[in-house]
């Protein structure tokens, strides 16, 4: 079988090595990881997550009277966390999220990415995606790179045309470094391909359904903090997760149509 966040960790590494753009980046601080999406869903095919934002400064919801604007009640006061997340030695800032097989089977290409590289095979599709979400990664702090508007201002949205831009660049640079052709095998297959081939296709997944997102923490208000005299509304906080490691992450068989997981074994790293 083909462990594919194996396969995509390999690739990733190529890149940051060719690719000067992206040379800051250490993916010992990345994981790489899988999530079940069907392809004939609508849904993302990757996604970048950040597991390294410090927390925020402590705050809290209120309500306010539409008439008068006098407020009438409000939260506990709350920050929010990013969980701990560590592989081995290693701390992760980072993690991509692969869904699969949505990933593998890009049959549908958007006309737009199809405009980036006329007359290069599909496959390309998935190349710019994994290096899309490696580009997500901001340099210069922590989270995700924020756009900057043609004013210098800094924009509340993920992509911009230059955005796409880049990444085609990026693109074409990885291609004409001369990668080992062997890396790249694995992208020319769609999941039916991938499991005719190698038989079946595994993955790095964690062990449950939920996987290492932010948190609401409630906590007692700041010192010098100016609190409203209103009712206080208690926090309704699901139970979160606060630490991932080893034993949180497992190698799942991914299967064409949802069904019972039929193998799953402790894994070290994606």
């Amino acid at each position: 079988m083909i462990n594919y966040t194996a396969h995509v960790r390999r690739l990733m590494s190529d890149i940051v090595l060719r690719v000067p753009r992206l040379s800051f980046l250490d993916m010992n601080r990345i994981l790489v990881f899988a999530r079940a999406g069907r392809a004939d869903r609508e849904g993302p095919y990757a996604t970048c997550h950040c597991v390294c934002l410090p927390s925020s400064e402590p705050g809290y919801y209120f309500w306010r009277d539409q008439t008068t604007g006098a407020l009438t009640r409000r939260s506990e006061w709350f920050v929010t966390k990013s969980p701990i997340v560590r592989v081995g030695s290693n701390q992760i800032d980072y993690m991509v999220s692969f869904t699969l097989p949505r990933f593998c089977d890009q049959r549908r290409v958007s006309a737009r990415k199809r405009a980036r590289y006329p007359g290069h095979p599909v496959w390309m599709a998935k190349l710019d995606t994994i290096i899309h979400e490696l580009y997500h990664i901001d340099p210069h702090q922590p989270g995700i790179r924020r756009i900057e508007r043609a004013d210098g201002t800094l924009s509340t949205k993920c992509h911009s045309p230059a955005f796409f831009q880049d990444v085609v660049e990026m693109v074409t640079q990885y291609l004409t470094s001369s990668p080992d052709p062997e890396i790249l095998e694995f992208l020319h297959y769609d999941f039916a391909g991938l499991t005719a081939r190698y038989g079946g296709v595994v993955a790095t997944t964690f062990r449950g359904a939920s996987y290492p997102r932010r948190y609401v923490e409630a906590v007692v208000p700041p010192a010098d903090a100016s609190i409203p005299d209103c009712p206080v509304e208690p926090l309704d906080l699901p139970r979160a997760v606060t630490h991932f490691g080893d034993g949180d992450l497992v190698t799942r068989r991914f299967f064409a149509e949802p069904r019972r997981t039929v193998a799953r074994r402790k894994v070290r790293a994606a």
